[in-house]
């Protein structure tokens, strides 16, 4: 297992705006093809990650990168000459490694039914569900790529969010990530330029549905970059206590990275290990 360490944790730097999600995969090639059957498309040809890139990371060795995009947020999927362990065995949805970005779709049954065609597995009981108005009234389902990333469908009562339009999945609209310790994981966040909204308490069946754990009560909490763009959810899970995940490596396919745009390249981690690597903005100056 890789375990060279991102930098310690500096609160000057500012997480700006999300511009990308990083998946770590064993076979980059195959869970490509996966996210291009969601509407993702290729914003390049496979590359070399650059070898600053890697020494930021703390990575020996190469890899190489596919590049794809759905709107104006990019996703890469990126695997690695000396790749990490697997997804984890007998995590779920409480777990502290899992994270997950959420894909908004208008029609939620046909993208769900397309997902599962081309081998997602389903981490939601029953399909899509649509909960309280009291926690967004939206239709969601949760469901894992094949390399076992978790993911989200989400649909929204007006059709659309934030200005989206179109048909099929229509962006990403927030990634989630589970917080042992609340509010430690918000004074990170907050420390870092973002905002905190509007927390609900989710409770009941339909919780306990879309997550597809028991007895599940879970604090949902809104951090919202300065620019626009996909936002940040915290997960506090009062009930069940998630499964153990351990630390992982950064080349370790559960090593899932949200890109921020930022005042110089660094490499952060949250109280819970997850990732964030900043890229600076053009123009910008360290």
């Amino acid at each position: 297992m890789q375990c060279d360490a991102p930098r310690p944790m500096r609160h000057d730097m500012s997480l700006d705006r999300i511009t990308a999600f990083c998946l770590v995969a064993r076979d980059g090639a195959a869970l490509a093809r996966f996210y291009a059957a969601l509407g993702f498309v290729q914003d390049a040809p496979p590359r070399i990650i650059a070898a600053g890139e890697t020494a930021l990371l703390g990575l020996a060795g190469g890899g190489m990168r596919h590049a794809m995009r759905l709107g104006a947020t990019a996703l890469w999927i990126d695997q690695y000459e000396r790749p990490g362990q697997p997804y984890p065995d007998g995590t779920d949805a409480a777990s502290q490694c899992f994270q997950h970005f959420a894909l908004v779709a208008d029609d939620i049954e046909a993208a769900w039914e397309r997902a599962r065609a081309v081998g997602a597995t389903p981490i939601s009981r029953g399909g899509p569900i649509t909960l309280p108005a009291a926690t967004g009234g939206v239709v969601a389902v949760k469901f894992r790529d094949p390399e076992g990333h978790p993911l989200e469908l989400i649909h929204f009562p007006d059709g659309e969010r934030r200005g989206r339009h179109g048909r099929g999945i229509l962006g990403i609209d927030h990634s989630a990530i589970v917080a042992a310790d609340a509010e430690r994981s918000r004074a990170f966040y907050r420390a870092h330029g973002l905002k905190e909204g509007s927390a609900t308490l989710n409770h009941g069946p339909t919780q306990v549905a879309l997550d597809g754990l028991d007895g599940v009560r879970v604090d949902v909490v809104p951090m919202h970059p300065a620019k626009p763009g996909p936002h940040v959810e915290l997960l506090h899970y009062r009930h069940p206590q998630g499964a153990p995940s351990g630390p992982w490596a950064v080349n370790d396919v559960a090593a899932t990275r949200i890109v921020w745009q930022g005042a110089a390249p660094a490499l952060l981690r949250d109280p819970d290990g997850h990732l964030h690597q900043i890229e600076a903005a053009v123009g910008a100056t360290a």
